[in-house]
């Protein structure tokens, strides 16, 4: 099978998992107990005549019958028209885009520097294998990986914040003065003084995982008969691990990667509540508490499955360009 029949496979396999992911994404908010307008009059602490009650039913389509639901909400999904929010009325899109920027601009620091540092030092545990560096690395990324995440936030806050007063505990932007325009220096600086903390965070909890991944990819590859071979035609040190253990121990890595970036737009719930960030994982726990906000979870479901499905689509068309053997399997 040639590389153009590999790539047509894998847009028909994503074509149909968007398809899944949008039904149940209908059939999930369909099925929940409850009356979702009522439970949005009730978290108002107010009461509507039925008049207005069958025109917010009406407005969210909840008088049609179920296909035709089903059809609308397949077509609004398709051309990402999420509707109205159910607080404040505004395009759910409108609601989103700020705290979408901002926890990908989170999301992507703490991944990027995760990921880079992982790796590096993976291939030094491999490389030192049972060594002092190789035990220490891989205990502290046991530890950073195995300890909730609320935990590290929360040591975090009390060393950073608390004790030395380096940055701010928790938000997004400072409170500027009444009438006060900050300059443009000013305001990236102030959003970087925030971002710290919770980009650490994320950082010494997901850094481990990177760490234990690539020694182990890397220890799988290492003395395999290639490898050996490499290294009996008298090639340096860096051509063979750059070359030939790198390139096949990178197939397992190019997945991590490709799933690590697609939960960019979906945040972090914990850390985002935690630091009180203005991200989408902040906007997800608005969303479910107090009362079910069923426009913009559904979006978020969406978007946050949309994103897996095409990271998933770049890593499989990797794994081809890298190993023909998949292309061709």
């Amino acid at each position: 099978m040639g590389l153009r029949a590999y790539v047509a496979r894998r847009i028909v396999y994503s074509i149909i998992l968007i398809w899944a992911v949008i039904t149940i994404n209908f059939l999930i908010f369909s099925m929940l107990p409850g009356d979702p307008i009522a439970q949005y009059v009730a978290s108002l602490k107010g009461r509507i005549d039925k008049e207005r009650y069958e025109q917010l039913r009406h407005d969210f389509g909840l008088d049609q019958p179920l296909h035709v639901r089903y059809l609308h909400s397949l077509i609004s999904l398709l051309t990402f028209n999420f509707g109205r929010e159910a607080g404040s009325g505004e395009p759910v899109l409108n609601v989103m885009k700020e705290p979408m920027l901002n926890t990908i601009i989170l999301m992507g620091t703490a991944e990027v520097l995760s990921i880079i540092v992982g790796i590096l030092l993976g291939v030094i545990a491999a490389y030192k294998r049972d060594g002092i560096i190789d035990t220490v690395l891989t205990t502290g990324s046991l530890v950073t990986y195995s300890v909730p995440i609320f935990f590290v936030g929360w040591i975090v806050i009390l060393i950073f914040a608390i004790q030395l007063h380096w940055f701010p505990a928790g938000g997004w932007i400072p409170d500027w003065p009444r009438g006060y325009v900050p300059t443009s220096f000013e305001y990236i600086l102030a959003r970087l003084r925030y971002i710290v903390l919770p980009a650490f965070t994320l950082f010494l909890f997901t850094v481990g995982g990177w760490i234990l991944l690539t020694r182990a990819c890397v220890l799988e590859t290492i003395n395999e008969d290639y490898v050996v071979t490499a290294r009996a035609k008298g090639l340096k040190e860096r051509t063979v691990l750059y070359k030939h253990v790198l390139k096949n121990a990178s197939l397992p890595l190019i997945t991590s990667v490709a799933l690590a970036f697609a939960s960019l737009v979906g945040g972090a719930i914990i850390t985002e509540t935690l630091f009180s960030y203005n991200g989408m994982g902040l906007l997800t726990w608005h969303a479910i508490y107090p009362v079910p906000n069923l426009p913009l979870l559904q979006a978020i479901f969406y978007i946050s499955a949309l994103l897996v499905i095409i990271a998933n689509f770049i890593a499989d068309l990797l794994y081809g360009i890298i190993d023909p053997r998949i292309r061709y399997g």
